[in-house]
């Protein structure tokens, strides 16, 4: 087995033990369920010394027929548009599982479907082949319906069901979507990269229908507007991991989808959709913070936050350029990074106070200053502080899609301004002023919190001031990606 293959399935093969083990034994259980995790975070990275950064196609390929008769195989392979992403899935995942120690209830299903849910995530971002890609794509659906469902908040079934039906009618979309390509290629194939190359031979209208089958599975997910109501419910009654989850890397599996198979497979039709795409990431952009700035709930604002750093992906994406492109890849690395750790910032305080309320607090900072330290941090990354990694992605989406979109840039812009006021007006009421004598005896961050949230908060600094070398492993994939796909 190759080392993709061995990342992907270790926490497969992690989640089957979990299975096994008695359902009292809860120590082992998570420790069998980090260690799956962890072996395949080390994996991800050891791939970082080996991964030739002027190559732009595809790295450490595994192929083998999967249905021959059908055409089908098991294809996996990782670039600069996807290798980042991997890594982002263990980093995370790895995160999410040391953020999940303090379950108490059905601790045994939890780190079941907690790994599951990985295996479908790292298997979206190495599928080069459609029925692969399909396959993997809703095996995320389930767990994150269980892990909703029954370790959620009060709304947990509500929550769980919309979220189940949002992401399986975009999924009945695509799968047609798939079959069309399939059926309209010489010969028949479901392999992504052959698929790239066979878009000449199909007609504008065919194109046309044929993405908007993709964008919709995809939108659905990112989410952009206007399928994004499912996201600030699901996330208020998800458990903080899988929140972190959630934000970190769900969404990042549309922004994926468009890039590798709506851009990369039906370029006539993507040229077709910029119009609409740039209109949808400014409202993305402006709605998503006005939306932000309206909450008084901290986990619901953070959500809120999501629409709107998904906005400026979408907005790069549509300058159409090399800029533009790494500027959305960079983005969804610095979100999924920044917004992860404010969702374990926001379950710390709820697991203290009992509240997410912004209004209950006031004077945090004097009082638990480890953790008011890390949301100033956070909270500034995530507004786009230069120095910081939120400000690098945000930047280069603007710089490329301003040349092509000027005025759709210049209104987008506002979307920052809204950010920061609604990340500023958060920290001024729960951390400054007179300390809210309920909370005289909070306690500051634990040692198992210190663990998962302070490798985020250095990484945001780090890529921050230092982006160069997340940048290069993407360059010569978004360079040859720009160049060859324009009609």
């Amino acid at each position: 087995m190759n080392t993709l293959s061995l990342i992907t399935f270790i926490p497969l093969l992690g989640a089957i033990i979990v299975l096994f083990l008695p359902k009292d034994r809860v120590r082992a259980i998570q420790t069998t369920a980090i260690a799956a995790a962890s072996v395949s975070f080390i994996l991800s990275v050891a791939l970082f010394f080996f991964f030739d950064r002027a190559t732009p196609g595809m790295q450490f390929v595994e192929h083998a027929d999967w249905i021959p008769s059908m055409g089908i195989s098991y294809f996996l392979g990782v670039d600069g548009l996807s290798y980042p992403l991997l890594v982002l899935t263990t980093l995370m995942t790895l995160v999410g599982l040391i953020g999940s120690l303090g379950v108490k209830n059905r601790v045994k299903e939890y780190f079941f479907w907690f790994l599951l849910l990985d295996v479908g995530m790292l298997g979206v971002f190495e599928a080069l082949d459609l029925v692969l890609f399909y396959v993997f794509w809703e095996l995320c659906l389930v767990p994150m319906y269980f892990l909703i469902g029954i370790w959620g908040g009060p709304k947990k079934e509500y929550a769980a069901i919309k979220f189940f039906l949002y992401t399986l009618a975009g999924s009945v979309f695509m799968l047609l979507a798939i079959l069309a390509v399939y059926f309209n290629s010489t010969p028949h194939t479901f392999d992504i990269l052959a698929l790239m190359k066979a878009h000449s031979a199909w007609s504008l209208r065919f194109q046309i229908l044929v993405f908007l089958g993709f964008y919709l599975a995809f939108a659905i997910k990112v989410p952009a507007f206007p399928f994004h109501t499912w996201l600030p419910l699901a996330h208020v009654e998800a458990p903080t991991a899988v929140s972190v989850i959630l934000a970190a890397v769900l969404l990042k599996m549309g922004v994926y989808g468009i890039l590798r198979i709506s851009y990369g497979m039906l370029p006539l039709a993507f040229h077709w959709f910029l119009p609409y795409l740039v209109v949808i990431a400014v409202v993305n952009i402006v709605y998503g913070s006005l939306c932000a700035m309206a909450q008084t709930d901290m986990k619901k604002m953070v959500a809120y936050s999501s629409v709107n750093h998904m906005g400026y992906c979408l907005l790069g994406i549509a300058g159409l350029s090399a800029t533009g492109f790494s500027g959305a890849v960079f983005q969804m690395i610095a979100h999924g990074i920044i917004t992860g750790a404010l969702f374990l910032l926001v379950g710390v305080i709820y697991d203290r106070a009992h509240t997410r309320d912004i209004a209950a607090f006031g004077g945090l900072a004097a009082k638990v200053p480890v953790y008011g330290a890390f949301m100033f941090l956070l909270c500034f990354a995530s507004l786009g502080l230069p120095g910081l990694a939120g400000f690098v992605g945000e930047f280069l989406c603007f710089l490329g899609a301003f040349a092509r979109w000027k005025v759709y840039t210049a209104v987008a812009v506002l979307g920052v301004l809204a950010t920061a006021a609604f990340f500023l007006r958060m920290l001024q009421k729960v951390f400054l002023g007179p300390l809210n004598a309920k909370w005289a005896e909070l306690p500051d961050m634990t040692a198992r919190e210190l663990i998962s949230i302070a490798p985020l908060a250095a990484l945001s600094v780090i890529i921050g001031v230092w982006p160069g070398w997340v940048l290069n492993l993407m360059n010569a994939t978004i360079l040859h990606m720009t160049a060859f796909v324009k009609p």
